[in-house]
């Protein structure tokens, strides 16, 4: 092994810079592509997460008042609302929100588990919503119950929020307590008072997508409060199976019925909920596309430097080539000598470009609060940065050992 490599290292040593750069642009892509994928595959992700509503039913109205109402005449207004809305045929439920899973409204809440603790035990985001919000949005409960009518409180527009009750995803109860006893406990939501457990559902994604909230994914609550903001709320509505496009034809309608003091933007007040994950994981799968471009870009470039750094030695070692050829060398092993020549250079490559790719993820988390990349991306990517050295060099190096002896020697 050792007379086969000494040739190759000697030739390689003699071609320092030529070798140096293909070695660094290996390294580079290595670097790059590696997290790249990590992204990706990040993205990608999120893409199918679950929300736990019934996607394929459930469409969001954004209602905005056009009167200066007191709480009582806007909570007339919403439970006259919230009737007209039931009572369409093609609508099965419907309920008031002050925001929604993936997007919308409504805000976080640090969760303690006594009123004296300084440090939250997590953060949970907030839905408010009637006896009416589980069954309108799909949500499976999966331990106790749901909320009763008379446990729903009315929530004006500078009313501090609170009640005694929650419903609380199975992602917060874990969190809160790990032993699997959440049902009946209490937590403390940025309030002296306690909220007791009296339901689990799962899943309930949160409203947002940011970093944040995928720290704190799935952990969410449900307040039995009834909203009825002056400056506007949302009306979920979950349309019976099959009359998703009948439901969201009828229901403005129904609600320009009961009022004309109110605005409804006809093209983004009301969406179904294909349109809300689309627009709300636009970013993500805009990332995915512009990472995977630049993968494939990086990937190209390197190959093409490859084949021409491949392709120009070849030019300036024909009189050698001939010569091993003319002392007995066949086609295969002249082959075999530029194959394993590109190997080592991109072993070399490859070996710097795991240190970089760590680096450059260490950059990211510290940087952007990203999560650590796993040693399989690393693996994929040095495994496909040797096959596209090997594929690209296969080329030139076959054409290499195409030369005879005869025209090798009459080219000098």
């Amino acid at each position: 092994m050792n007379l086969h490599f000494r040739p190759i290292l000697t030739a390689l040593r003699r071609h320092k810079s030529g070798t140096l750069l293909i070695a660094l642009q290996i390294a580079l892509t290595l670097a790059i592509v590696c997290n790249a994928l990590f992204i990706i595959h990040a993205r990608l992700a999120n893409l199918s997460k679950a929300s736990g509503v019934d996607e394929s039913s459930v469409f969001v109205i954004a209602n905005q008042w056009a009167a200066d109402w007191s709480t009582p005449q806007v909570d007339a207004q919403v439970q006259a609302d919230l009737l007209a809305l039931r009572r369409l045929p093609a609508v099965r439920d419907a309920t008031p929100a002050t925001g929604y899973p993936l997007k919308g409204g409504g805000w976080d809440n640090f969760v303690t588990l006594t009123p004296e603790q300084t440090q939250p035990t997590t953060d949970a985001a907030v839905y408010t919503g009637d006896a009416n919000f589980l069954d309108t949005l799909g949500l499976k409960l999966v331990a106790g119950r749901n909320f009763r009518p008379d446990e729903v409180m009315v929530m004006g527009t500078q009313q501090a929020t609170f009640s005694p009750t929650a419903i609380v995803s199975k992602a917060l109860a874990d969190k809160l307590f790990p032993a699997g006893d959440a049902l009946g406990k209490s937590f403390y939501a940025m309030s002296p008072m306690p909220s007791t457990i009296v339901g689990i559902v799962d899943p309930l994604h949160r409203q947002g997508v940011d970093q944040y909230s995928n720290a704190h994914a799935g952990q969410a609550l449900i307040w039995p409060i009834r909203s009825d903001d002056s400056r506007g709320l949302y009306y979920i509505v979950r349309a019976k199976p099959g009359q998703l496009a009948a439901a969201m034809r009828e229901a403005p309608k129904a609600l320009l019925a009961q009022s004309r003091l109110r605005i409804i933007d006809p093209k983004d007040g009301i969406q179904d909920y294909a349109t809300i994950r689309h627009k709300v994981y636009d970013s993500d799968r805009g990332m995915a596309i512009l990472m995977g471009i630049i993968c494939v870009v990086l990937l190209a470039i390197t190959a093409a430097g490859i084949v021409g750094l491949t392709s120009f030695w070849v030019g300036q070692r024909r009189r050698q080539i001939g010569v091993r050829r003319a002392l007995g060398a066949r086609q295969r092993d002249i082959l075999a000598y530029f194959l394993t020549e590109n190997f080592l250079i991109s072993a070399a490559g490859v070996a710097l470009g795991v240190v970089l790719a760590f680096a450059f993820n260490l950059w990211t988390v510290t940087r952007f609060a990203l999560d650590r990349m796993s040693l399989g991306y690393v693996g994929v990517g040095v495994i496909v940065l040797l096959l596209l050295g090997q594929g690209a060099v296969l080329a030139p190096a076959l054409r290499a050992s195409r030369v005879s002896p005869v025209e090798a020697t009459r080219s000098v």
